[in-house]
């Protein structure tokens, strides 16, 4: 015998109780007199007692069926009030979202929108989990992640929420001292930072305005795991980066940081909201991929005049 126990001959022996009729608990549940039937009569064969008298008139429950029908009555209600609010849980937008964003772009364009998120969705909580590194969805639990570029992992769901460029970028004083590239080439001759954690390797891969293409590995004294440690160096004058756009975009305003090859497209990539799984689609979850598409669609960090 099965040691899971058979909650479905409960429940319907539960229902029958209540009705007192297995024509009555069958229409109540949407199955059919025989499912039921057959329902109560294997329970009764695995609790090895019986629990109803039958007639061809009346029904009447056991001294033993009135026992079992009170527990399985609850455990029936039970079921019904677990399901209801699993139910209204997965239709409402409610409880705690387990989130990953990589970090600059979540410091800077993710964790501003919230405030508002929790003003439209106030029984929605969100832990954050900010990392360069791309996290297990599955195996170490998160509802969903923010990943850009590129997705290897084709068993996710994903939805583009807005593109990402990448931009050439050195300081007004390294350019006074060592003059602006007008190839890529020619940056082999010049310090180029490098991020680790680029989506496809470590080359920089260029597309001319006649579709000519070049690839060069940068050559610098620092390599980081996170774009924002390269800011302070290239800042400083000491070497040409890549940066994203929706980084690159205050320093490239602010004058502090200028674009280079601006005739020469590097790799566009996108922002991605993925989750493990298309069957499930928690209402909270679907709350959080909506208000950041309507947020991110239109992005404010896009610089004017690049291919």
């Amino acid at each position: 015998m099965s040691k899971i126990p058979d909650f479905e001959g409960l429940a319907m022996f539960a229902k029958v109780a209540e009705e007192r009729s297995f024509a009555a608990a069958a229409r109540a549940m949407g199955v059919s007199v025989a499912t039921v039937s057959r329902g109560v009569s294997r329970l009764e064969e695995r609790l090895g007692a019986r629990l109803l008298n039958r007639s061809s008139r009346q029904l009447a429950l056991t001294e033993f069926g009135i026992t079992v029908a009170e527990s399985a009555s609850r455990m029936y209600r039970d079921a019904e009030a677990t399901e209801s609010a699993a139910r209204e849980m997965s239709l409402q937008p409610r409880g705690l979202i387990k989130f990953a964003a990589p970090m600059s772009f979540g410091l800077r364009w993710v964790a501003p929108l919230l405030p508002a998120f929790f003003a439209r969705y106030p029984e929605v909580s969100v832990d954050l989990h900010l990392s360069d590194a791309s996290v297990d969805l599955v195996g170490e639990g998160f509802d969903a992640a923010l990943r850009i570029a590129v997705l290897p992992d084709s068993a996710l769901v994903a939805r583009k929420l807005c593109s990402v460029s990448q931009v050439l970028l050195a300081a007004p004083s390294y350019l006074a001292r060592h003059g602006a590239p007008a190839h890529p080439s020619e940056l082999g001759a010049h310090a180029c930072l490098a991020y680790a954690y680029r989506a496809r390797s470590a080359a920089w891969r260029f597309t001319g305005a006649n579709g000519e293409e070049v690839s060069i590995t940068p050559n610098g004294p620092l390599r980081v795991n996170n774009a924002d440690a390269l800011v302070p160096a290239v800042l400083a004058g000491l070497a040409i980066c890549e940066l994203p756009e929706f980084m690159a975009a205050e320093y490239v305003r602010s004058g502090q940081l200028q674009p280079l090859l601006p005739e020469w497209a590097m790799a566009t990539g996108g922002v991605y909201f993925v989750r493990p799984s298309a069957r499930a689609k928690p209402a909270k979850v679907e709350a959080l991929a909506t208000f950041l598409a309507e947020h991110l669609s239109d992005p404010a960090w896009q610089l004017a005049g690049r291919r």
